[in-house]
């Protein structure tokens, strides 16, 4: 990678990039007790230290693919059952020994992540717009949910709503959630559709409930008192009610005055329910952050959101809007004494993977530094003021004291082992006490998948997370039998066993080591945003599998999705599967390979579909340094987009390259022909460039194709290292 930030500051025997070495100088340390010349000194001691084992981690990665590389082209590696193949993987080393049972032990884990199943939102932390939606949407408008996804409506009625109010829709919407407060938080007698008056009354010695008046006169109250957990406002007039179901919170919000409770018979205006309770604000797969002046952008709005002083300027309607993060509310809880709410999603945050490296900092020999570690110390030393500064006073995030970091792309236990190691310094150096920097592991990469339960020994004191990356892993499963034979269909991967094999171990070990009840078993992305209904029908799912949370792209997604965790009880689904382990190995093993010969109309859909897939994605992120996007698919149907999928898609079209279901020139004419597709797509995109009309000048368009032509190659199928090439060549022009 070349050199492009040309400034740089010595500081001992590092070379930090300028505008890196001011953030952290004037923005970052200020306040936290470590001195700029302290912060350099042990990030230099860490790359000392480290940075010849993640050579070697990467190193292996290298050998082991190398291996599997050569048995699969080898006759015993083609005809091999599954009992040669784990035979062959535990003799080079792939799979390791399984130890004995044990449970995970970790501390000081706030609520949000070892208690309450709910919704998971992945946001670009380089877009302080993006960042602040998701820090805000703890809460969200149930009416504004269902009106605008049409999970109220009957089937043979359109889902999305009219541009002009239609208060029929409405009244549906009231009557929905009239039917669902019955179910979830349901009154002694009658049902929410007939309270014409809620109120806060005296329960006994020193607590309160709630007090519900029935349109035929009768009064009546919950059938479960536990669900009462507050009030605001007068006690005979309540502005809101607060209520609690599976962990999670709703408020009853009224005003008779208001267009909806004026006509509402209790003069209930909306409901807002608990939604994002955790999001992941992100530095890998959902950004572009290709150098020094990116990286620095991004721990900056970082830094701001832990300090709580992160705000966003943008026009929307015509009006000028800012934003900032949400305060915190009070009410007055069953026993009458003040508590406090959090209005803010608790969040995590993810740095990149172990394969990255970056010249924001340069050894003294000129050597660009594992991104990961410079992550590590930017990220952790920003959060301090979180735990004890600024920030920590009316914007905390975690209030047990934990800086709660997601690490992608992890390849087997000695990889999660290294990062805890490197956990453990970071806190030393930053004094900050140990185990205080808890970990999230995607399970993302086969070899965590294979060798799971070890993974998570090796963190049983940091890990409060797993995660089914099934994007990710897909990729990862395409590279490594690349020589063993063409790779199945999209469609057909999504019904091979493997995929449901993994998504089912990657809950049984979570449950039998204990993950379940100190963090968050997850599954993965709902990739069609403006598919909502869809959504609703059939992402109840993982929590029916035992996951207690997944991820959504947009908070109202995430008020849908919450609708799940209420109507279904985890932790009930978790403990039943605990000592049952039925998913077999052999099974996750199992290469996804094409089965069937395809005819020629079926190869070339595929291979449009995917080429759609690359080009509406890097095209943005190579000329545009978008890392997350909603694209179009060749059917018009929007779809999120990120490296993930990209990494699927460019996988997919090399394995089918290399086994001769298509050829180069074929590839490169349907890039051409689907690149007027994306230009069409793109008509109206502000600063867009036409690719269909000089290929040859489209940086995007090049980058895209490369991808392809060196997805063989590239290691573990990894899209990272020839993004960020393009990303900077498209860079050159404008800076």
């Amino acid at each position: 990678m070349s050199k492009q930030n040309s400034q740089y500051v010595h500081e001992g025997t590092l070379k930090i990039s300028q505008c890196l070495h001011d953030l952290v100088a004037q923005e970052i340390t200020p306040g936290t007790g470590i001195s700029p010349d302290s912060f350099w000194k042990s990030l230099a001691r860490i790359v000392e230290d480290f940075g010849e084992n993640n050579k070697q981690l990467l190193l292996k990665r290298d050998q082991l693919q190398a291996k599997i590389d050569d048995w699969y082209a080898s006759d015993a590696g083609k005809s091999a059952n599954s009992g040669d193949s784990r035979k062959f993987l535990r003799e080079i080393g792939y799979l390791v020994k399984e130890g004995p049972a044990f449970k995970v032990e970790v501390e000081d884990v706030d609520r949000e992540i070892s208690d309450v199943s709910a919704p998971q939102l992945v946001v670009p932390v380089d877009n302080a717009r993006y960042a602040l939606n998701a820090a805000n949407a703890r809460w969200g408008s149930l009416y504004d949910a269902l009106y605008t996804s049409g999970v109220a409506e009957p089937e043979d009625e359109p889902a999305s709503p009219p541009k002009k109010f239609d208060w029929q829709r409405a009244k549906r919407v009231i009557q929905w959630v009239r039917d669902f407060l019955d179910r979830v938080v349901p009154l002694e007698d009658g049902s929410h559709a007939d309270v014409v008056q809620y109120a806060i009354v005296p329960a006994g010695r020193r607590t309160l409930r709630v007090h519900a008046t029935l349109k035929s006169g009768e009064h009546t109250t919950l059938k479960s008192q536990g669900q009462f957990a507050g009030f605001r406002g007068l006690m005979y007039e309540p502005s809101e009610i607060l209520l609690y179901n599976n962990g999670l919170f709703m408020r009853l919000q009224f005003d008779r005055n208001s267009f909806v409770g004026k006509k509402d018979l209790a003069g209930i205006y909306d409901i807002s329910m608990e939604a994002a309770v955790t999001t992941i604000q992100d530095f890998e797969d959902a950004v572009s952050a290709v150098d020094a002046e990116d990286k620095t952008l991004a721990y900056r709005n970082w830094l701001n959101l832990m300090k709580g002083t992160l705000t966003a300027e943008f026009e929307k309607g015509g009006k000028k809007i800012k934003r900032s993060l949400n305060a915190d509310m009070e009410f007055t809880n069953p026993y009458g004494m003040l508590t406090t709410v959090s209005a803010r999603s608790m969040m995590l945050v993810r740095h990149v993977g172990i394969h990255m490296y970056t010249d924001a900092v340069l050894t003294k020999d000129g050597d660009e530094i594992p991104e990961g570690f410079l992550d590590a110390m930017v990220i952790s030393l920003c959060a301090t003021h979180n735990l004890s500064g600024e920030g920590a006073k009316s914007f905390a995030n975690s209030r047990c004291g934990s800086i709660y970091v997601v690490k992608p792309k992890l390849h087997g236990p000695e990889e999660v082992a290294a990062t805890v190691e490197l956990f453990a310094r970071v806190e030393d150096e930053l004094r900050l006490k140990r185990n205080t920097l808890k970990i999230g592991i995607m399970d993302e990469e086969r070899r965590t998948t294979a060798n799971l339960k070890e993974c998570i020994r090796e963190a049983r004191n940091r890990v409060i997370f797993i995660n089914t990356g099934f994007l990710d892993r897909t990729g990862d499963e395409i590279h490594t039998m690349m020589n063993l034979g063409p790779s199945t269909t999209k469609d057909q991967m999504k019904q091979e066993s493997w995929l449901h094999a993994y998504e089912d171990w990657n809950v049984e070990v979570g449950v039998n080591t204990g993950v379940y009840s100190v963090g968050q078993i997850g599954k993965g992305m709902w990739t069609m945003p403006d598919l909502m209904k869809a959504m609703y029908r059939v992402k109840s799912v993982h929590p029916e599998a035992g996951a207690n949370t997944a991820w959504v792209p947009s908070p109202t997604l995430a008020v849908l999705h919450a609708l799940h965790y209420h109507e279904v009880n985890v932790v009930s689904i978790q403990r039943a599967k605990v000592s049952k382990g039925n998913t077999k190995l052999e099974t996750i093993l199992q290469p996804p390979v094409l089965r069937e010969e395809l005819s020629d109309e079926e190869i070339i859909k595929e291979l449009e579909n995917n080429a759609q897939s690359i080009l509406g994605y890097v095209v943005h992120w190579v000329e545009e340094g978008i890392g997350c996007s909603k694209i179009p698919d060749i059917n018009e149907i929007n779809l999120m987009e990120d490296r993930a999928t990209l990494r699927i898609s460019s996988q997919l079209i090399a394995s089918w390259l290399k086994h001769g279901l298509t050829t180069r020139d074929q590839v490169q004419d349907i890039f051409k022909r689907v690149a007027v597709i994306v230009d069409n797509q793109n008509l109206e995109t502000e600063g867009y460039r036409p690719m269909a009309k000089n290929h040859g000048a489209s940086v995007g368009f090049e980058a895209a194709l490369e991808l392809v032509f060196q997805g063989v190659e590239s290691p573990n199928g990894y899209t990272e290292p020839l993004l960020h090439k393009y990303r900077r060549m498209a860079k050159v022009p404008h800076s």
